[in-house]
Protein backbone atom coordinates (compact mmCIF):
# COMPACT_ATOMS: atom_id res chain seq x y z
CA UNK A 1 0.00 0.00 0.00
CA UNK A 2 1.07 3.34 -1.09
CA UNK A 3 2.51 5.78 1.81
CA UNK A 4 1.26 9.17 2.98
CA UNK A 5 4.14 10.79 0.92
CA UNK A 6 3.14 8.62 -1.99
CA UNK A 7 -0.19 9.45 -2.09
CA UNK A 8 0.50 13.41 -1.37
CA UNK A 9 2.93 13.26 -4.58
CA UNK A 10 0.16 11.30 -6.70
CA UNK A 11 -2.19 14.16 -5.27
CA UNK A 12 -0.12 16.78 -6.23
CA UNK A 13 1.24 15.30 -9.59
CA UNK A 14 -1.21 13.02 -11.35
CA UNK A 15 -4.62 15.17 -10.30
CA UNK A 16 -3.44 18.49 -10.41
CA UNK A 17 -5.40 19.09 -13.48
CA UNK A 18 -8.35 18.06 -12.06
CA UNK A 19 -7.65 19.30 -9.61
CA UNK A 20 -7.08 23.25 -10.92
CA UNK A 21 -9.98 22.61 -13.35
CA UNK A 22 -12.09 21.92 -9.86
CA UNK A 23 -10.24 24.90 -7.94
CA UNK A 24 -11.66 27.31 -10.89
CA UNK A 25 -14.91 25.53 -10.11
CA UNK A 26 -14.71 26.22 -6.18
CA UNK A 27 -13.93 29.38 -6.65
CA UNK A 28 -16.75 30.43 -9.01
CA UNK A 29 -19.30 28.95 -6.53
CA UNK A 30 -17.90 30.66 -3.33
CA UNK A 31 -18.45 33.79 -5.53
CA UNK A 32 -22.40 33.00 -6.13
CA UNK A 33 -22.88 31.75 -2.87
CA UNK A 34 -21.76 35.16 -0.97
CA UNK A 35 -23.32 37.13 -4.10
CA UNK A 36 -26.61 35.31 -3.42
CA UNK A 37 -25.92 35.13 0.25
CA UNK A 38 -26.02 38.79 0.36
CA UNK A 39 -28.90 39.48 -1.58
CA UNK A 40 -30.69 36.76 0.61
CA UNK A 41 -29.71 38.75 3.78
CA UNK A 42 -30.48 42.07 3.10
CA UNK A 43 -34.14 40.50 2.08
CA UNK A 44 -34.13 38.56 5.17
CA UNK A 45 -32.94 41.54 7.46
CA UNK A 46 -36.05 43.99 5.94
CA UNK A 47 -38.56 41.67 5.85
CA UNK A 48 -37.31 40.43 9.81
CA UNK A 49 -37.91 43.93 10.73
CA UNK A 50 -41.32 44.38 9.39
CA UNK A 51 -42.41 40.96 10.94
CA UNK A 52 -40.75 42.23 14.18
CA UNK A 53 -42.65 45.36 13.86
CA UNK A 54 -46.17 44.24 13.35
CA UNK A 55 -45.97 41.06 15.22
CA UNK A 56 -43.43 40.58 17.20
CA UNK A 57 -39.99 38.58 16.91
CA UNK A 58 -41.31 35.48 19.08
CA UNK A 59 -44.53 35.50 17.03
CA UNK A 60 -45.25 32.28 15.35
CA UNK A 61 -44.94 33.55 11.91
CA UNK A 62 -41.80 34.96 12.71
CA UNK A 63 -40.41 31.82 13.85
CA UNK A 64 -41.30 30.46 10.57
CA UNK A 65 -39.64 32.56 8.37
CA UNK A 66 -36.46 32.47 10.20
CA UNK A 67 -36.37 28.61 10.11
CA UNK A 68 -38.02 28.69 6.14
CA UNK A 69 -35.08 31.08 5.51
CA UNK A 70 -32.68 28.64 7.19
CA UNK A 71 -34.28 25.58 5.06
CA UNK A 72 -33.70 27.74 2.12
CA UNK A 73 -30.00 28.34 2.46
CA UNK A 74 -29.58 24.52 3.10
CA UNK A 75 -31.00 23.72 -0.51
CA UNK A 76 -29.70 26.60 -2.49
CA UNK A 77 -26.27 25.23 -1.13
CA UNK A 78 -26.79 22.17 -1.86
CA UNK A 79 -27.99 22.60 -5.46
CA UNK A 80 -24.91 24.72 -6.21
CA UNK A 81 -22.59 22.73 -4.44
CA UNK A 82 -23.99 19.21 -5.56
CA UNK A 83 -22.10 19.07 -9.27
CA UNK A 84 -19.31 20.04 -7.78
CA UNK A 85 -18.88 17.38 -5.27
CA UNK A 86 -20.00 14.63 -7.79
CA UNK A 87 -16.83 16.01 -9.87
CA UNK A 88 -14.36 15.83 -7.13
CA UNK A 89 -15.20 12.27 -5.82
CA UNK A 90 -15.22 11.22 -9.43
CA UNK A 91 -12.07 12.80 -10.84
CA UNK A 92 -10.06 12.69 -7.09
CA UNK A 93 -11.60 10.54 -4.59
CA UNK A 94 -11.94 7.76 -6.70
CA UNK A 95 -8.16 7.73 -8.97
CA UNK A 96 -6.95 8.33 -5.31
CA UNK A 97 -8.72 4.92 -3.66
CA UNK A 98 -7.50 3.55 -7.22
CA UNK A 99 -3.81 4.15 -6.48
CA UNK A 100 -3.85 2.48 -2.81
CA UNK A 101 -4.79 -0.74 -4.22
CA UNK A 102 -6.76 -1.30 -7.36
CA UNK A 103 -8.95 -4.11 -6.61
CA UNK A 104 -10.78 -1.70 -4.35
CA UNK A 105 -14.20 -0.29 -5.33
CA UNK A 106 -15.47 3.06 -4.52
CA UNK A 107 -19.36 3.96 -5.03
CA UNK A 108 -20.16 7.51 -3.42
CA UNK A 109 -23.90 6.92 -3.12
CA UNK A 110 -23.86 3.63 -1.41
CA UNK A 111 -23.02 2.45 1.65
CA UNK A 112 -22.55 -0.27 4.92
CA UNK A 113 -25.91 -1.91 4.96
CA UNK A 114 -27.67 -1.10 8.14
CA UNK A 115 -27.86 -4.87 9.16
CA UNK A 116 -23.83 -4.93 9.77
CA UNK A 117 -24.05 -2.35 11.29
CA UNK A 118 -26.71 -3.03 13.77
CA UNK A 119 -24.47 -6.37 13.76
CA UNK A 120 -21.49 -4.74 15.35
CA UNK A 121 -23.81 -4.19 18.46
CA UNK A 122 -21.32 -1.00 19.12
CA UNK A 123 -24.66 0.99 19.32
CA UNK A 124 -27.61 -0.45 21.77
CA UNK A 125 -30.31 1.85 20.46
CA UNK A 126 -32.96 1.47 17.80
CA UNK A 127 -32.20 3.08 14.48
CA UNK A 128 -35.02 5.17 12.75
CA UNK A 129 -32.80 6.77 9.75
CA UNK A 130 -29.77 5.68 8.71
CA UNK A 131 -27.84 7.01 5.45
CA UNK A 132 -24.07 7.33 4.33
CA UNK A 133 -22.26 7.61 1.43
CA UNK A 134 -18.81 6.90 0.02
CA UNK A 135 -18.30 3.25 0.04
CA UNK A 136 -15.41 1.40 -0.61
CA UNK A 137 -15.36 -2.21 -0.87
CA UNK A 138 -12.23 -4.83 -1.59
CA UNK A 139 -9.61 -6.30 -0.38
CA UNK A 140 -6.17 -5.40 1.59
CA UNK A 141 -3.21 -8.12 2.39
CA UNK A 142 -5.74 -10.39 1.32
CA UNK A 143 -8.31 -9.29 4.12
CA UNK A 144 -12.05 -8.41 2.61
CA UNK A 145 -12.78 -5.17 4.04
CA UNK A 146 -15.76 -2.80 3.26
CA UNK A 147 -16.27 0.81 4.56
CA UNK A 148 -18.00 3.78 4.31
CA UNK A 149 -19.57 7.06 5.70
CA UNK A 150 -22.53 6.18 7.91
CA UNK A 151 -25.50 8.76 9.73
CA UNK A 152 -27.20 6.84 11.89
CA UNK A 153 -30.17 8.65 13.92
CA UNK A 154 -32.73 7.82 16.30
CA UNK A 155 -36.30 9.75 17.36
CA UNK A 156 -37.67 11.03 20.51
CA UNK A 157 -40.82 13.05 21.22
CA UNK A 158 -41.15 15.87 24.16
CA UNK A 159 -43.96 15.92 26.20
CA UNK A 160 -45.54 17.84 23.37
CA UNK A 161 -45.24 15.09 20.90
CA UNK A 162 -43.12 17.04 19.02
CA UNK A 163 -40.05 15.02 16.88
CA UNK A 164 -37.16 14.99 17.62
CA UNK A 165 -34.08 13.41 15.74
CA UNK A 166 -30.97 12.23 17.64
CA UNK A 167 -27.33 11.25 16.40
CA UNK A 168 -26.76 7.76 17.40
CA UNK A 169 -22.97 7.73 15.60
CA UNK A 170 -22.00 9.70 12.44
CA UNK A 171 -18.51 8.74 11.26
CA UNK A 172 -16.70 6.64 9.41
CA UNK A 173 -18.06 2.77 9.76
CA UNK A 174 -15.35 -0.25 8.17
CA UNK A 175 -16.10 -4.17 8.65
CA UNK A 176 -13.11 -6.73 7.99
CA UNK A 177 -12.68 -10.00 8.26
CA UNK A 178 -10.66 -11.04 11.36
CA UNK A 179 -8.69 -14.18 11.47
CA UNK A 180 -9.08 -15.45 14.89
CA UNK A 181 -11.98 -17.96 15.37
CA UNK A 182 -14.31 -16.71 18.12
CA UNK A 183 -17.63 -17.51 19.23
CA UNK A 184 -18.56 -14.88 21.94
CA UNK A 185 -18.66 -11.31 21.50
CA UNK A 186 -16.48 -8.53 22.10
CA UNK A 187 -17.38 -5.02 22.55
CA UNK A 188 -14.83 -1.93 22.93
CA UNK A 189 -15.93 1.26 23.53
CA UNK A 190 -14.05 5.04 24.38
CA UNK A 191 -14.16 4.90 28.31
CA UNK A 192 -16.41 8.26 29.14
CA UNK A 193 -17.03 7.42 32.62
CA UNK A 194 -13.65 6.57 33.54
CA UNK A 195 -12.36 10.09 32.19
CA UNK A 196 -15.29 11.66 33.66
CA UNK A 197 -15.47 10.30 37.33
CA UNK A 198 -12.19 8.33 37.73
CA UNK A 199 -11.01 5.22 37.89
CA UNK A 200 -12.91 4.04 41.32
CA UNK A 201 -16.42 6.08 40.30
CA UNK A 202 -16.15 4.76 36.77
CA UNK A 203 -15.55 1.69 36.99
CA UNK A 204 -18.36 0.99 39.15
CA UNK A 205 -20.63 2.60 36.54
CA UNK A 206 -19.07 1.05 33.74
CA UNK A 207 -19.89 -2.54 35.85
CA UNK A 208 -23.62 -1.37 36.06
CA UNK A 209 -24.42 -0.69 32.27
CA UNK A 210 -27.33 -2.91 32.15
CA UNK A 211 -27.20 -2.92 28.10
CA UNK A 212 -23.98 -4.78 27.71
CA UNK A 213 -22.37 -7.70 28.40
CA UNK A 214 -20.28 -8.29 31.61
CA UNK A 215 -17.39 -5.61 31.89
CA UNK A 216 -13.70 -7.22 31.53
CA UNK A 217 -11.14 -5.71 33.47
CA UNK A 218 -7.77 -5.71 31.00
CA UNK A 219 -4.40 -6.00 32.72
CA UNK A 220 -3.19 -2.94 30.22
CA UNK A 221 -3.37 0.15 32.35
CA UNK A 222 -3.01 2.55 29.31
CA UNK A 223 -5.42 0.81 27.24
CA UNK A 224 -8.04 0.79 30.62
CA UNK A 225 -7.92 4.20 30.68
CA UNK A 226 -9.02 5.14 26.95
CA UNK A 227 -11.64 2.26 26.33
CA UNK A 228 -13.59 -0.09 28.36
CA UNK A 229 -14.38 -4.21 27.08
CA UNK A 230 -17.90 -5.54 27.87
CA UNK A 231 -17.94 -9.32 26.25
CA UNK A 232 -19.69 -12.67 26.70
CA UNK A 233 -16.71 -14.50 27.59
CA UNK A 234 -13.51 -12.96 29.43
CA UNK A 235 -11.37 -15.80 28.27
CA UNK A 236 -12.26 -15.35 24.69
CA UNK A 237 -12.02 -11.56 25.13
CA UNK A 238 -8.38 -11.54 26.21
CA UNK A 239 -7.31 -14.29 22.95
CA UNK A 240 -8.42 -11.77 20.60
CA UNK A 241 -7.18 -8.45 23.01
CA UNK A 242 -3.57 -9.65 23.41
CA UNK A 243 -1.06 -6.95 24.47
CA UNK A 244 -0.03 -5.95 20.97
CA UNK A 245 -3.44 -6.07 19.82
CA UNK A 246 -4.34 -3.68 22.16
CA UNK A 247 -0.88 -1.35 21.87
CA UNK A 248 -1.84 -1.28 18.18
CA UNK A 249 -5.41 -0.01 19.35
CA UNK A 250 -4.18 2.66 21.31
CA UNK A 251 -2.24 3.40 18.56
CA UNK A 252 -4.34 3.86 15.87
CA UNK A 253 -6.66 5.76 18.39
CA UNK A 254 -3.90 8.36 18.96
CA UNK A 255 -3.54 9.06 15.17
CA UNK A 256 -7.07 9.23 14.71
CA UNK A 257 -8.09 11.59 17.19
CA UNK A 258 -12.05 10.75 17.13
CA UNK A 259 -13.84 8.36 19.32
CA UNK A 260 -13.27 4.91 18.55
CA UNK A 261 -15.58 1.76 18.80
CA UNK A 262 -14.37 -1.58 17.90
CA UNK A 263 -16.22 -5.20 18.08
CA UNK A 264 -15.44 -8.75 17.11
CA UNK A 265 -18.83 -10.42 16.35
CA UNK A 266 -19.10 -13.08 13.57
CA UNK A 267 -15.06 -13.27 13.17
CA UNK A 268 -15.65 -10.12 11.76
CA UNK A 269 -14.19 -6.80 13.50
CA UNK A 270 -16.24 -3.66 13.27
CA UNK A 271 -14.75 -0.22 13.70
CA UNK A 272 -16.25 3.24 14.28
CA UNK A 273 -14.32 6.04 13.98
CA UNK A 274 -16.83 9.29 15.18
CA UNK A 275 -15.85 11.91 13.40
CA UNK A 276 -18.76 13.95 12.86
CA UNK A 277 -18.59 14.60 9.56
CA UNK A 278 -18.65 13.08 5.95
CA UNK A 279 -15.05 12.73 5.37
CA UNK A 280 -14.51 12.99 1.44
CA UNK A 281 -16.91 15.93 0.75
CA UNK A 282 -15.13 18.47 -1.14
CA UNK A 283 -13.98 21.72 0.57
CA UNK A 284 -15.71 24.56 -0.64
CA UNK A 285 -14.46 27.86 1.54
CA UNK A 286 -10.74 26.28 1.44
CA UNK A 287 -8.58 25.68 -1.75
CA UNK A 288 -8.35 22.38 -2.81
CA UNK A 289 -4.73 23.05 -3.31
CA UNK A 290 -4.26 23.91 0.22
CA UNK A 291 -2.07 21.55 1.93
CA UNK A 292 -3.68 21.01 4.92
CA UNK A 293 -7.04 20.14 2.95
CA UNK A 294 -5.12 17.83 1.06
CA UNK A 295 -3.60 15.64 4.02
CA UNK A 296 -6.69 15.59 5.69
CA UNK A 297 -8.06 13.52 2.09
CA UNK A 298 -5.18 11.75 2.39
CA UNK A 299 -4.24 10.61 5.95
CA UNK A 300 -8.45 9.60 6.11
CA UNK A 301 -7.95 7.31 2.79
CA UNK A 302 -4.14 5.77 4.65
CA UNK A 303 -5.59 5.87 7.99
CA UNK A 304 -9.34 4.03 7.09
CA UNK A 305 -7.56 1.44 4.63
CA UNK A 306 -4.37 1.23 6.74
CA UNK A 307 -6.39 -0.15 9.38
CA UNK A 308 -5.80 -3.68 7.90
CA UNK A 309 -2.09 -3.36 8.41
CA UNK A 310 -2.18 -1.28 11.52
CA UNK A 311 -4.11 -4.25 13.54
CA UNK A 312 -1.90 -7.05 11.45
CA UNK A 313 -5.13 -8.16 10.20
CA UNK A 314 -3.62 -9.95 7.15
CA UNK A 315 -1.10 -12.17 9.56
CA UNK A 316 -2.58 -15.25 9.64
CA UNK A 317 -1.11 -16.13 13.16
CA UNK A 318 -4.54 -18.19 14.37
CA UNK A 319 -6.22 -20.61 12.12
CA UNK A 320 -10.14 -20.53 11.54
CA UNK A 321 -12.16 -23.87 12.88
Amino acid sequence: MKSVSELTDFYYKELYPSINKLEETRKRIVSQLKFYGGMGIVAFAIVALWMGKNFGLLHPLSIALVIGFIILASITYRFMTNGYAKDFKAKIITPMIGAIDPHLLYNPDFMVSQHLFERSELFKHSIDRYSGNDYVKGSIGGVSLEFSDIHAEYQTRDSKGRTQWHTLFRGLFLVAEFNKHFKAKTVILPDYAEKSFGSLIGGWLQSINFTREGLIRMDDPEFEKHFVVYGSDQIEARYILTHSMMKRILDFQRRVSHPLFISFVHNHIHVGIATGKDLFEPAVFTSLLDYKQTMEYVNTLQNTIGLVEELKLNEKLWSKE
